[in-house]
């Protein structure tokens, strides 16, 4: 029991050095792909030759590089503490799947359809609706333990919230992304899309669990949290960037003819952020939960689980899609403005009287 508390008081660690500059590291890799799509139109023509089913893979192995690390610090046998403090589990899940998928939805479809109507075309817009509506049934799966730390937040109860959430998402993800998808016209392949979450969930998420249960059994709690785990301290950052790398060098000559939609597609998906940050956090508040589970709660639901977002927009719509570059402007935006929101949880904290 002491090896298992002090890891938990482990697991949180700040923000690395990858991660705080994580949208300086996508500008950067933004430019080198758009740069090799545009002079260098050989490479992704190459690339595009490694394709199956639609799905490139050189970039599903990057994927499984992004997600497996992740995946490996989720303790499934937290689910047992599940009971302690339901109040703040009620909250995330009602955020993260009865209200965050619905309100991306529709905040996506006012920008894109109504208010840049006249700058984005109804195709274009139908795939930049798309990646929203991925990123909105996606919530965060491994950033948020960073959240967490910044904000003090209850590591134990984080990773109940984590694990449950990962659980869910087995279940919800597809029903909901088919559902909001189907009534926007798109059309969305049920295999392609029960394909992907095993790809990019079930298999990741087994591996992970499996590492933890046969590592731990044979050398311990301790050495798996604080030896194996390290060692793919950057593989989920690096996986990342060289897959925006690929994609915009398939992407590069669009976003050259068209550079202001990346400004009109993070425009809604900020917003949206703020709005479920909010959500919970106030709902916390009501519900006098303390300080060091609201904040959890709130950033768990504004902060996406991007790896899943992008996978499933490529494995559904293809590397050149709209719905694809939609969920890497998520990528792209979700440091700068997470960090916005610890700053305003640490600023608010004397909101809780038992914060």
């Amino acid at each position: 029991m002491n090896e298992q508390n002090s890891v938990q008081n482990k697991k949180l660690e700040g923000i690395g050095f990858f991660e705080r500059y994580l949208t300086l590291w996508v500008l950067l890799c933004m430019g080198a792909g758009i740069v090799i799509g545009v002079y260098l139109p050989m490479i992704p023509q190459f690339l595009s030759k490694f394709e199956y089913a639609q799905v490139s893979i050189p970039v599903a192995i990057l994927i499984w590089l992004m997600i497996y690390p992740m995946m490996l610090k989720i303790d499934f046998a937290s689910i047992k503490q599940v009971g302690k403090e339901p109040k703040g589990l009620i909250i995330t899940w009602v955020a993260n799947w009865l209200i965050k998928p619905f309100t991306m939805f529709g905040i996506a479809s006012l920008f894109f359809f109504v208010i840049f109507k006249a700058l984005i075309p109804a195709e274009l817009a139908k795939d930049y609706l798309a990646g929203a509506v991925l990123l909105g049934a996606a919530p965060c799966t491994a950033m948020v333990f960073v959240w967490s730390h910044l904000t003090k937040g209850n590591p134990a109860y984080t990773l109940v919230q984590v694990a449950t959430n990962d659980l869910i998402i087995l279940i919800a993800f597809v029903p909901i992304v088919a559902f909001l998808l189907g009534i926007s016209d798109v059309s969305v392949p049920w295999d392609t899309l029960f394909l992907s979450v095993v790809l990019f969930v079930v298999i990741p998420l087994t591996a992970g669990w499996l590492s933890r249960v046969l590592i731990t059994k044979n050398k311990g709690l301790n050495y798996f949290e604080n030896n194996f785990i390290p060692r793919f301290g950057n593989v989920t950052i690096i996986g990342l960037l060289l897959t925006l790398v690929i994609i915009f060098s398939f992407q590069g000559q669009t976003i050259i003819d068209n550079p202001i939609n990346i400004v009109l597609i993070a425009i809604p998906l900020i917003l949206q952020t703020f709005l479920i940050f909010f959500i919970a956090y106030i709902w916390s508040k009501l519900w006098k939960l303390p300080h060091n589970v609201a904040a959890p709660a709130g950033m768990i639901g504004a902060s996406n689980f991007f790896e899943l977002a992008v996978a499933v927009a490529i494995s559904l719509f293809g590397l050149k899609s709209g719905a694809t570059i939609a969920t890497v402007v998520g990528v792209l935006v979700e440091v700068p403005v997470m960090l916005t929101l610890v700053k305003i949880a640490n600023n608010t904290k004397g909101w809780f009287k038992n914060g």
